[in-house]
């Protein structure tokens, strides 16, 4: 069978794609060698969230005084939020799958492979069988980076993300190896489970990526708390459980590497004429390869490594195919993203240091989150920050950033100002349920 449209990888972006794709009335084949849903459901982003809040009402429970609650001989069981978190996962697998289930969609388990391609027709390898299609989307995620660290091959004590995801038992103790996202929201788990956690980094901060003053909240509460976060630090040797770094050893039950992913183009050897930069995918506007008929969305591209990135992209690329009007393209400026510590940090838009690398002259306006009364009343010991850049010279939002519970879940409106290149007299205008922590976005506007 000739299809419209074959997808391989069946995480955000392909599965999205299928689901626009097929609804349209176009054939489409989906492969997965894995299980639907990919990194982000199966191993990534839903089982780390699963496992985190299990960690944090465990937390809330030991910490209850502060509410005027006490809870006595509060203890948890690891076994059980791990059996939790893999019965969420397979509730939303199902659910993506019962999504896919039309006449129009096939979905094909196994590994793929690019045999062959003309401007006109794609051959596709998979189970022994032939596919042919019109279009290609290349959705293969991405990897785990393993640094060229001596001892770290083959180390039973050495972790990555989906191996610390699916372990039966706590580790007594462990390093983190890198302090970005993925390494600062594991050193949370641990540490609310009661694991001493130390956290090796080798930038000057940890979560280097996102605006140093938000960053520095975190970092202060978080080794007030016991955690040994070490930056400027870089890790020279592995040992079993001994890590070397800066000259000084470190020793721990594990050792958790997580130091960034990598673009996975296995199956796509064929396609030798395809755009690659450092390692990723070049695409358009609209997700579009060098190549006519291949498109690539999600970590393969090496733009945001975001689920929801990975799902516009999705969106827009088969809007490009069906030629949807007005075509649409994706606002890199406006992708909120968070990072689930506690308190959590969210963010749209550009920092302050940002700003200035591109000489945008801007006005920086803060507030505590404790101006929020909704804030004061459910996080007793809590200050928080928000953080907004605006534009000097047209007063447009151009980032907003926060520490503080639970930011993840009004960031939305941020990036919706930042999108829409609201100016702060508009955003002014838009009334925010009181008493909400969401308050805190009309509080902080000049």
């Amino acid at each position: 069978m000739r299809y419209f449209l074959a997808i391989i990888g069946g995480g955000p972006a392909g599965y999205t794609a299928a689901e626009r794709a097929s609804k349209a009335g176009k054939d489409v084949v989906l492969f997965e060698q894995n299980a639907v849903g990919g990194t982000c459901l199966n191993v990534g982003c839903i089982p780390t969230k699963s496992l985190l809040y299990g960690a944090k009402q465990y937390y809330n429970a030991t910490h209850a005084q502060k509410y005027g609650v006490t809870a006595e001989n509060v203890t948890f069981d690891f076994a059980a939020m791990q059996k939790r978190k893999t019965i969420v996962v397979r509730k939303l697998v199902a659910g993506i799958k019962q999504r896919l289930n039309n006449e129009h969609c096939t979905l094909v388990s196994g590994f793929a492979k690019v045999e062959s391609r003309t401007d006109e027709l794609v051959t596709i390898r998979c189970n022994e069988e032939t596919y042919e299609a019109e279009n290609l989307m290349i959705c293969t995620g991405s990897t785990n980076f393993v640094p060229p660290i001596p001892g770290i091959k083959d180390n039973p004590a050495v972790w990555d993300s989906t191996d610390a995801l699916n372990a039966s038992e706590l580790p007594a103790s462990i390093i983190i190896v890198g302090g970005g996202v993925i390494g600062m929201e594991f050193a949370t788990l641990y540490h609310e489970l009661g694991v001493p956690v130390t956290v090796i980094e080798a930038l000057p901060t940890i979560l280097p990526n996102l605006d140093p003053e938000i960053v520095a909240v975190l970092a202060e509460k978080y080794k007030k708390a016991g955690i040994n976060i070490l930056t400027g630090t870089k890790v020279e040797s592995i040992e079993g459980g001994k890590v070397t770094a800066n000259g000084v050893e470190y020793e721990a039950d594990k050792i958790l590497v997580s130091v960034g992913r990598r673009a996975n183009l296995n199956g796509l050897e064929a396609l030798n004429d395809i755009e690659l930069n450092r390692g990723a995918i070049v695409i358009d506007d609209f997700c579009k390869t060098n190549l006519p008929n291949v498109y690539a969305c999600g970590d393969v591209t090496g733009k945001i490594m975001l689920a929801h990135v990975a799902s516009r992209q999705a969106e827009v690329a088969v809007g490009r195919m069906l030629k949807t009007i007005p075509l649409q393209r994706i606002a890199y400026n406006a992708i909120p993203s968070v990072v689930y510590t506690n308190p959590e940090i969210a963010s749209v838009g550009i920092t302050e240091n940002q700003a200035e690398q591109l000489n945008i002259a801007v006005e920086i306006s803060r507030l505590p989150m404790t101006f929020s009364g909704r804030f004061m009343a459910e996080n007793e010991g809590e200050t928080g920050l928000c953080k907004m850049i605006i534009d000097a010279k047209n007063h447009s939002v151009l980032g907003v950033h926060m520490i503080g519970n639970p930011c993840s879940e009004f960031i939305s409106a941020a990036s919706f100002a930042v999108r829409m290149g609201y100016t702060t007299a508009e955003f002014q205008q838009v009334v925010f349920p009181h008493p909400t922590v969401s308050e805190i976005l009309h509080e902080i506007l000049p």
